[in-house]
Parts: structure tokens; sequence; C-alpha cells
């Protein structure tokens, strides 16, 4: 269903946090259909496409079925996206050097920006941040060597900035916006907005997000 990691490069996991019960979307955000396709299955697919291996996906509130990703059920998802962080680190395999960190809800965060992150990891880089406009927002790419401090710090519903926000020093920005589109779903109105509208770098709208794209 997907290609294999490209030779030379450091081994970069990818980690959906999925596990939110989407209060007022009124459903689950892993299960929305947008554009025929499960924002899970979506998201998924954008990580592998983007570069990293394996994926683990994080859910909670949803019991859902999906391929190519391993699922680790979070418990705790109604205490935030702290403990969803949490969870899924403790699941990212010890193969992984880095992780690269997405959002289900996100669904113009596409492989273009992800492969931007998995080439900062292959240049050195140990924490990254895609930014749009200058702003820092997803996804976020951790070497490992900064797990423990990133899940030490992620608590009640924050997720890596509190360690970013720590750490300054540390952070490369990356620069995502003529290919990507942090717009989230958070209500009913937001997707309607969304299926409406065009992803960034991508004439039909969906390139982005499907293989290859």
């Amino acid at each position: 269903m997907f290609a294999g990691s490209a030779g030379g490069r450091p081994p970069v996991a990818g980690l959906l946090l999925a596990a939110g019960s989407g209060s007022r979307l009124g459903t689950p955000k892993a299960l929305v259909e947008f554009r025929g396709e499960r924002l899970v299955d979506r998201g998924i697919r954008t990580l592998h496409d983007g570069g990293c291996r394996p994926v683990v996906v994080v859910l909670g509130a949803a019991t859902v079925r999906v391929r190519g990703a391993v699922t680790v059920h979070n418990p705790r998802w109604d205490s935030g996206m702290g403990s969803s962080l949490r969870a899924g680190l403790d699941a990212v395999p010890a193969t992984a050097e880095h992780v690269v960190i997405a959002l289900v809800d996100q669904p113009f965060v596409g492989p273009r920006a992800v492969r931007r992150l998995v080439d900062a990891a292959a240049e050195g880089t140990s924490v990254a941040v895609a930014t749009y406009g200058g702003a820092r927002r997803n996804p976020v790419l951790i070497a490992r060597e900064h797990f423990g401090e990133v899940a030490r710090l992620a608590t009640g519903d924050a997720g890596a900035r509190p360690f970013l926000r720590a750490h300054p020093e540390l952070v490369v920005a990356v620069p995502c916006d003529d290919v990507a589109d942090p717009a989230d779903i958070d209500t009913p109105a937001d997707l309607s907005a969304l299926l409406a509208a065009r992803a960034p770098g991508s004439p039909g709208g969906q390139a982005d997000t499907r293989p290859g794209g």
C-alpha cells in the first residue's frame, strides 16, 4: 500500500493524534469523511507519503480500524492532548530516531510539509516546526533524545508546545506556506469551509494528500 523508506536516511516515525471526541463537531474527528476519505486514513497516508515509517495512531473516543499504522488506545483521551502525546511517544519503536507529530483534524497539512521535516532530520536537526506566515503550527519533528522531556511537559490539553517554548534554541523553523494550510476542523462550519477550499500548492485541491502528491 505504501512505498518503503528511502535508504540512507535516519528512521523517522509518524505519530497521528486522533483520540478526541470532536465535541463541537458532533462526532470524533477520526471518523469524519473528507472528500471521500476518513480523516484518520488521510492522516496516516500523509505521514507515510511524507517518509515516516512506521506510523503510530493514538485513538480514544472512537474505536477505529485502520490500515498501514500501529494503533494505540489512550484510555485517558478525555484528559486532553497531553495524555495522547505521551501514549504515542511511548509506542514509537526504538528504531526510530525522530518522530513527526501530526493532528488528525488538519486535512490540508499534506505529505510535502511532512517531507520537509523528514529532510530536516536527515540534515541533523533534532527539533523542527512547520511554520505558516512565521507562526509555529503543525506538524512538529522531535528527536528521540527529547521524548522524555516532551512527555513530562505535555499535560492537560498541551502537546509539544511547552517543550518548544522551553527550548527556543533547539527549534528550527520550516516554512510550509506554499505546500500546506494548518486550518483545523473544530465545527461543522470549519468542515464546510475546508471542503469548499483548495489545498495550497495543489490546483485540484487534493493532490497534496494523494499518493505521490
